[in-house]
């Protein structure tokens, strides 16, 4: 044993130079991997909230432009160049509506007895690109996810439902996670998918609307609703 502490006493003194780099190399790896483990969640989120603002900005134009849609067609655009084209082209008819009364015979009792009506008067018409886009042309890409490095678009489909027995129009707008952060650390974006939280974006895509209720609603907390400037 004291011929051993001798050997391993001379073997460190001879490579003490060498030792003393593996063990700073050592340690300069653990220290960097403590950081990362602290630090990359951090950035990711960073990241994250930065890129679905973006994202959701978008949802929410192609939002407007299908309300408008519907309001001038009745239902849904199934299809972006088609909401692009409305929006360049279509108008909104501005209308009045007021209360109005007027005396008819009625010949089940013989007199004139007062009828209550609405009437809807015609103003005029009004650009859709003017009312909801009047100082961009932002539109015209509303298609494409507005992420750096990706070149895809948003996967947007519409239909119309049965409704307590009524056929009513609804459309679904979404892009997934992986997609949005295709560039981010694998485990957290795992993570990150299977969020299920009030103040965070649940599932792994985030979504406008749905294919199965009657919303225009997103899948997303109100913290992204703040008006930004």
């Amino acid at each position: 044993m004291k011929k051993f502490l001798q050997q391993l006493s001379e073997f460190i003194e001879k490579y003490r130079k060498q030792i003393t780099y593996v063990l700073f190399l050592f340690s300069a790896i653990l220290v960097f991997a403590i950081y990362n483990s602290i630090n990359a969640p951090i950035e990711f989120n960073m990241v994250k909230n930065e890129r679905y603002l973006k994202v959701i900005d978008r949802l929410k134009d192609i939002r407007n432009a299908q309300v408008a849609f519907k309001s001038v067609n009745g239902i849904y655009s199934n299809d972006f160049e088609e909401l692009v084209k409305f929006v360049d082209s279509a108008q909104f008819t501005i209308v009045q509506k007021r209360d109005s009364s007027y005396m008819q015979y009625d010949r089940v009792y013989r007199i004139d007895m007062l009828r209550e009506v609405i009437v809807v008067d015609t103003l005029g018409y009004v650009s859709v690109k003017d009312s909801l886009f009047s100082n961009t042309d932002s539109y015209k890409s509303m298609a494409s996810i507005p992420i750096d490095g990706i070149d895809e678009k948003f996967k947007l489909k519409a239909d119309i439902i049965d409704k307590n027995g009524y056929n009513v129009p609804v459309f679904e707008v979404r892009v997934s996670k992986d997609l949005i952060l295709f560039d981010q650390n694998k485990d957290l974006i795992t993570q990150e998918k299977q969020t299920v939280s009030v103040d965070g974006v649940n599932g792994p895509d985030i979504v406008l609307g749905s294919l199965s209720d009657v919303s225009t609603n997103g899948n997303w907390p109100t913290t992204f609703d703040f008006e930004r400037k």
